[in-house]
């Protein structure tokens, strides 16, 4: 990754009046372990996120690093005004860049690494000022030395605040990438072992089960609000969904069950078709009960549509062309009617199916006197025979039109 450019000016304005001996440089270097030393315990004591985290190894080279970045500052305070203007913190800055993206992998705030830098700005001028004073620095000499720590300490610190931004820039970028990938992985049936692969790869805990939900692409900021944060989300390339439409797929953790009530109310007011709730690894065949779903007629009072209560219409639609000629094979009786008796007579046979023979029912459910019932299921009788007693007719017939005809 690209570093930001060093710019030395800003720095050099506190030391172009300061001149240090020889005599305190050699005493300030000599301290140098000690101030380390003392900064990162004053860190762990201060900085509570940091609590733990500077023990053993690591510990140890945050010391290192500080040691570095005195040993840079004590070179930069030993130049004089007749010096070259070349800069000697590009070491340190670097240093500083990277120590804010590895906060950043770490998960610390840049609020702490910023604590870290003002403990470990007051701890470092107390040890250098103390070790100066005790060198006869004279006080005007000493007040350019403090604006020159502090500048320091300014510079360092913006430097790994770039360094924090720029890791989070980019590790969120490729995370989602990897979110991304697993999401196609998961729609495209793709063997557990790489689903797990994939899983591992975005940092994604796999949950119990996975429903997928399918709305418009612009609703989808406002529905997240509700779902978990764990929710993935698809917007481009979608399996069996045209390039042009506007839809997106969000794959939805352990939310069905006894929980699927709270998922739709968290959809309640969007225009979302919601798949079952599937083993994660199985979520494929959720997508593909919600893409059937596009296809079914809805309601004008209920904008989601629960594909979980329109499972005969998804059975039944699955061919809809082996639908077509099962109701042209079993309604073939009814051919030789004119058209507006046989539209009544097969309305009458489904609600006989439907409300198995009850007279009264039938007739309450087609609003007709329960006598015209009886004359029509003659007619059927006579145009069917002995078939209307046969199972495998009746089957035939209930699957045929248990939806009305369109």
């Amino acid at each position: 990754m690209p570093k930001p450019e060093n710019e030395p000016a800003r720095e050099y304005r506190a030391v172009s009046d300061l001149e240090l001996d020889g005599d305190i440089i050699a005493a300030l270097q000599a301290g140098l372990p000690s101030v380390a030393e003392h900064t990162v315990a004053a860190i762990i004591v201060e900085v509570p996120s940091y609590t733990g985290a500077l023990t053993g190894t690591m510990g140890h080279n945050i010391e290192n690093a500080v040691r570095m970045a005195l040993a840079v500052f004590l070179r930069l305070a030993a130049r004089s005004k007749h010096s070259d203007p070349g800069s000697p913190l590009a070491p340190a800055l670097d240093a500083a860049y990277e120590l804010g993206r590895g906060e950043a992998r770490n998960g610390r705030t840049m609020d702490a690494l910023l604590s870290a830098y003002r403990v470990g700005a007051r701890v470092a001028w107390r040890e250098l000022s103390t070790t100066a004073v005790a060198g006869g620095l004279p006080a005007p000499t000493m007040a350019k030395f403090a604006e020159l720590v502090f500048e320091y300490i300014d510079s360092l610190s913006a430097s790994s605040a770039s360094g924090h931004t720029d890791e989070l820039a980019t590790s969120g970028r490729v995370r989602q990438r990897y979110l991304d990938r697993l999401g196609k992985d998961l729609l495209t049936g793709a063997a557990i072992e790489k689903l797990v692969a994939s899983a591992e790869r975005a940092d994604w805990t796999p949950p119990d089960t996975l429903t997928a939900v399918a709305l418009p692409v612009e609703q989808v900021r406002t529905v997240m609000v509700g779902l978990p944060n764990t929710t993935l989300q698809l917007v481009e390339d979608l399996p069996g969904v045209d390039a042009a439409d506007t839809v997106a797929v969000l794959l939805v953790p352990d939310l069905g069950g006894s929980d699927r009530p709270r998922l739709l109310h968290a959809l309640d007011g969007h225009d979302a078709i919601v798949g079952p709730a599937r083993v994660w690894t199985d979520v494929l065949t959720s997508y593909r009960r919600v893409l059937r779903g596009r296809a079914l007629p809805r309601s004008t009072d209920a904008t989601v549509l629960d594909t979980d209560a329109r499972l005969a219409e998804l059975v039944l639609g699955a061919d809809a062309d082996a639908l077509a000629d099962l109701r042209h094979q079993v309604l073939a009786p009814l051919a030789t009617l004119r058209p507006n008796t046989a539209e009544r007579l097969a309305e009458t046979l489904r609600a006989w199916l439907l409300h198995q023979g009850n007279r009264d029912n039938v007739a309450a459910a087609l609003f007709v006197h329960p006598q015209t019932v009886r004359y029509r299921m003659g007619q059927l009788r006579d145009l069917y025979g002995e078939r209307l007693d046969d199972p495998q007719t009746i089957l035939e017939l209930t699957v045929a039109l248990a939806l009305p005809a369109e």
